[in-house]
């Protein structure tokens, strides 16, 4: 990413050095989440099978929310002096991450995917903020508030991903595919169905020795019906 112009002036309290390494910051963070806006509407177009609906409702109020983080560090960059960049354009220019890679899919494997998704503007996130308690308190206080959201809806994606003993269908995957691969209601069906069992083969011929135990038991047989009907 190309460093911010320095601001010719910005918050009170701060020094213009400052306030464009915040800018800096907080440039990328936009990004991210103009991505991740864009990356749960594409999700929620593009999922079909029998959790359609969950998830297809379940995405528009996660997507509405960080439409609004953007905007609050897009205002942030503005109050400190910089100039958000908003456009399409920038952002793939700048942004350090690839796009997201699956199309139309099960809406378990879609989540799968999401997870990773979330984990990594996450891990992004917890390491701006501090970066910013260095320099800005305030905005690592916004970045913060963004955290609580942004963890909040990896937990309702993680939910459709856990099983019962607590583990997640898509642990150790570390690209989109291979996370929705994982999560794959296909996959985790396989895992659950047993192997057949073979059949032991029929011996070819009865020994005399099988054959006289055979007529032994069923003479046994008869003679014990005759006792009990007595």
């Amino acid at each position: 990413m190309s460093p911010a112009r320095t601001p010719r002036y910005t918050v009170p309290g701060l020094g213009v050095d400052e306030g464009r390494q915040v800018i800096d910051l907080l440039t990328l963070r936009l990004h991210a989440l103009n991505d991740l806006a864009l990356t749960l509407k594409h999700i929620h177009w593009n999922v079909v099978g029998p959790h359609f609906i969950a998830v297809h409702e379940m995405l528009d109020p996660q997507t509405a929310a960080v439409r609004d983080m953007a905007d609050a560090a897009a205002e942030r960059i503005s109050a400190l002096g910089g100039e958000p960049q908003g456009t399409p354009g920038v952002l793939v220019k700048e942004r350090t991450w690839d796009d997201y890679s699956v199309g139309r899919a099960d809406a378990i494997a879609h989540l799968g995917a999401l997870d990773l998704v979330y984990t990594g503007i996450i891990e992004d996130h917890r390491a701006a903020v501090e970066k910013a308690g260095e320099l800005d308190p305030v905005t690592e206080d916004l970045l913060i508030e963004h955290l609580r959201g942004l963890e909040q809806f990896q937990w309702f994606v993680r939910a459709h991903l856990e099983s019962s003993s607590g583990s997640l269908s898509n642990a150790g995957a570390d690209t989109e595919a291979a996370a929705a691969a994982a999560a794959s209601p296909k996959r985790a069906a396989a895992k659950r169905t047993p192997a057949k069992k073979t059949a032991l083969p029929t011996p070819a011929k009865k020994t005399a020795g099988t054959a006289a135990k055979k007529t032994a038991t069923k003479t046994a047989k008869k003679t014990a019906s005759k006792r009990t009907t007595r």
